[in-house]
């Protein structure tokens, strides 16, 4: 039975002008190789209930007190409907900070039959991606599975040398026995990769933590979406997509919608101004720039003043939204936390998300990069 593996945000019209949240020069970037073989569906659902926490916990992060920019790319491998010339490889989705899209590509993977080849589906990643070449830029590779990781036409000794050499760290997660994983070099990989192996059950059901908290956080995440209004070609596309995602993550749990609501109040992670006209103008857009047409139907035949007023009024709503979320998550964490202490103490499995999260903060401290 094969699954493998899987397991990457001046001026709007010269009378407006928007505090812009700092962000730091420095950057996260996280490549995620899932294998879509057969029996992969629990490693593909697990980490569509763990991608909103772990948006949230990478986010968490700051250089010098500033938030960086983070980034997630998805490859997929080891599908037979996948070109076999290009060794049953898919970049499904090139590093980007779309939050929305992420998701969306998330939701959209299937599973298949195939041969899974984890030091080609590493190069690959390798040779596309657009890594940073600061050295101090934290850049992260996961790849989980159950499979040999010496299987292939491309070494992974050969590949995971090719990381270091990128300061890209190569992590490992094993679907199995941790022993069993050490046998079919999934911990060979982690140490050639610098980085870190794990093993989890992939079949293993994710135990959501409900809290008192979920109710009014996601009630306030409908507040938020009030103050979204897409513009140009693709804002209404994108907007229909927030909706969707929001959609996708409440069919996982209330916890996940919750963890989704959490990621969309950080303006550090959460940015959309390709389509969000009050991201946009944040970022420096002039409204004035933006036909009639391209304007969202409520903003379309008001003046600049009545523009002005509409943009400032719904910036209000939304910081006062996003702050609401902010402060009943951080009451939420503390319940969750003591939650997942009694379940460490009975000797739980750690899942997907938390092995990812787990290396991530820790390979984060030695950069310079803190938990806030």
């Amino acid at each position: 039975m094969k699954k493998t593996t899987f397991i990457a945000f001046g001026l709007i019209f010269s009378m407006i002008s928007f505090a812009q949240p700092i962000q730091s020069n420095k950057k996260i970037q996280v490549g995620i190789l899932f294998d879509t073989s057969n029996s992969m569906d629990g490693l593909i659902d697990q980490a569509k209930s763990r991608i909103w926490n772990i948006v949230n916990e990478v986010s968490s992060l700051t250089h010098n007190g500033i938030p960086p920019t983070i980034e997630f790319a998805i490859y997929q491998y080891g599908n037979d409907g996948l070109s076999a010339e290009k060794y049953y490889i898919k970049q499904v989705l090139d590093l980007t900070s779309d939050l929305d899209l992420i998701s969306q590509k998330l939701f959209g993977l299937t599973t298949n039959g195939g041969s899974e080849f984890c030091g080609a589906v590493i190069q690959k990643s390798l040779d596309d991606l657009n890594w940073s070449t600061d050295p101090n830029d934290l850049k992260m590779i996961y790849i989980a599975g159950n499979e040999g990781f010496d299987q292939g036409p491309i070494d992974y000794v050969k590949s995971c040398k090719n990381a270091s050499n990128k300061n890209v760290f190569i992590n490992t997660i094993f679907c199995g026995d941790y022993n069993q994983g050490v046998q079919l070099k999934w911990h060979d990989a982690a140490v050639r990769g610098n980085g870190d192996y794990f093993n989890i059950d992939s079949d293993k059901a994710i135990a959501q933590i409900k809290t008192p908290y979920d109710k009014e956080i996601r009630a306030f995440n409908d507040s938020i979406n009030t103050t979204y209004f897409g513009y140009g070609k693709i804002g209404l596309k994108k907007k229909a997509m927030q909706l969707e995602q929001d959609s996708n993550a409440a069919m996982q749990s209330e916890s996940v919608a919750t963890e989704r609501a959490i990621s969309k109040s950080k303006k550090s992670a959460y940015k959309n101004e390709s389509w969000d006209l009050l991201d946009a103008v944040e970022g420096g857009k002039a409204i004035e720039e933006l036909e009639e047409d391209e304007l969202p139907d409520d903003f379309q035949g008001l003046s600049d003043k009545e523009k002005k007023e509409k943009i400032e009024g719904l910036k209000a709503d939304r910081d006062k939204y996003q702050t609401k979320i902010e402060e009943l998550a951080k009451k939420r964490q503390q319940f969750i936390d003591e939650e997942m202490k009694k379940k460490a103490e009975l000797g739980e499995a750690d899942d997907f998300g938390t092995s990812v999260n787990e290396s991530i903060i820790k390979k984060a401290n030695t950069i310079g990069f803190e938990k806030e």
